[in-house]
C-alpha cells in the first residue's frame, strides 16, 4: 500500500503488486539498456509507484501524461 497525494493535502491509499521476477528483469534489462517508463499517469500518482518498483534506481527516465 502506498499513499498517493491526489488533490490539495487529500491522501489516497493504493495497492501495488509485483509481478514475479520483475526485479531481477529491471536489473538484467537495466545493464543492456536505458531504461525509461512512460505512463499515461500524473507525475504525483506515477512517482511513488516507479519508486516502489524501482528502489535501486535502474529506471533513468519517467515519462507522464503532463
Amino acid at each position: 500500500m502506498l499513499p498517493v497525494v491526489v488533490g490539495e493535502g487529500i491522501v489516497q491509499p493504493i495497492y501495488v503488486n509485483k509481478r514475479p521476477g520483475v526485479d531481477i528483469f529491471l536489473e538484467k534489462v537495466g545493464k543492456l539498456f536505458e531504461v525509461v517508463i512512460f505512463t499515461a499517469s500524473l507525475s504525483n500518482y506515477a512517482d511513488p509507484v516507479i519508486d516502489f518498483l524501482d528502489p535501486t534506481g535502474i529506471v533513468r527516465h519517467r515519462l507522464y501524461r503532463e
